[in-house]
């Protein structure tokens, strides 16, 4: 734990995504400081582009573009960092559970981990938030935690088989330590890797996949996110009278949190696998033959 910490102060990607994480859970924290307008009351003109009262304009009802989308980030980081935590949970303990006592348990958690990797997930979330209705926030992160868990699990049984055979495992068996305690103070303390990049990888999806979902109109229209401030900005046709600030707005907030979480997640599996490093070995190869050609 403390090496991969230490990694990641270290390395130049994670210190970017961090800092680009940080600034955006920092303005959700504090949306109703930098806010001075209800996000869901009509405090202007419709579609009133940027200006000095409304720093992103307004939509096509009047509302203020800046209220909603740092109102919006609660929601959005909301479902996103829940999600992405019930996901990463259940694929964590199902993934261990399996690896390390096998036999008949393992048969049982592979036949349903299969089961969900086969269905495909996205018509699956659309079909359930379809049936559902207007599905809440909540909803669509239980759902996507009890839909998506599998990947994480494959991946978590397969390092598990790997680790239970390491001698300090083979030491607490000998010892009579509890299966428990093996897998949660033996086992997952080496798996921390594999969980941070399953947990941010699950993050991103679940943040992509509410908003697709609440911009197909399967979501609360009276909610106040990123998804249906897109939802709002389609059915306004925005870009078709020129409100390009009332779509573009989401667009950019989620490609920038997107960025920020992919580069977090490259920083981990770069220091989870040295072999994805070669990037700074040639930097510094290049470097020393620089420097050996201007002894020359």
């Amino acid at each position: 734990m403390g090496v991969l910490l230490s990694g990641l102060v270290r390395n130049r990607k994670a210190l970017i995504g961090m800092i680009i994480i940080a600034l955006i859970v920092l303005i959700a924290l504090a949306a109703p400081l930098l806010s001075e307008y209800n996000p869901a009351a009509r405090v202007g003109r419709p579609h009133q582009p940027p200006s000095a009262d409304h720093w992103l304009g307004t939509t096509r009802i009047g509302q203020d573009v800046f209220s909603r989308l740092i109102h919006g980030a609660r929601t959005s980081l909301a479902v996103g960092f829940g999600a992405g935590l019930l996901i990463t949970a259940l694929g964590t303990a199902l993934g261990i559970i399996a690896g390390y006592r096998g036999g008949k348990t393992d048969e049982v958690i592979s036949f349903f981990t299969n089961m969900v990797l086969v269905v495909p997930n996205l018509p699956l979330l659309l079909v359930l938030a379809a049936f559902i209705g207007q599905a809440s926030p909540l909803v669509i992160a239980i759902i996507l935690g009890f839909t998506s868990w599998a990947w994480g699990a494959r991946v978590t049984r397969a390092e598990t088989l790997s680790v239970k055979h390491k001698d300090f495992i083979k030491s607490a068996e000998m010892m009579g330590e509890p299966r428990w305690r093996i897998m949660t103070f033996e086992i997952f303390p080496n798996l921390i890797s594999i969980v941070g990049i399953n947990f941010i990888g699950s993050v991103i999806f679940a943040i992509i996949t509410e908003a697709t979902l609440e911009f197909l109109g399967l979501g609360d229209p009276k909610t106040v996110s990123w998804g249906m401030m897109l939802y709002n900005a389609q059915k306004a046709s925005a870009l078709s009278v020129g409100a390009w600030w009332d779509i573009l707005t989401p667009c950019f907030a989620l490609a920038l949190l997107g960025v920020g979480l992919s580069l977090l997640n490259f920083a981990v599996d770069e220091i989870a696998n040295p072999r994805l490093r070669t990037g700074n070995r040639l930097s510094r190869w290049t470097a020393l033959i620089r420097s050996g050609e201007g002894r020359l």
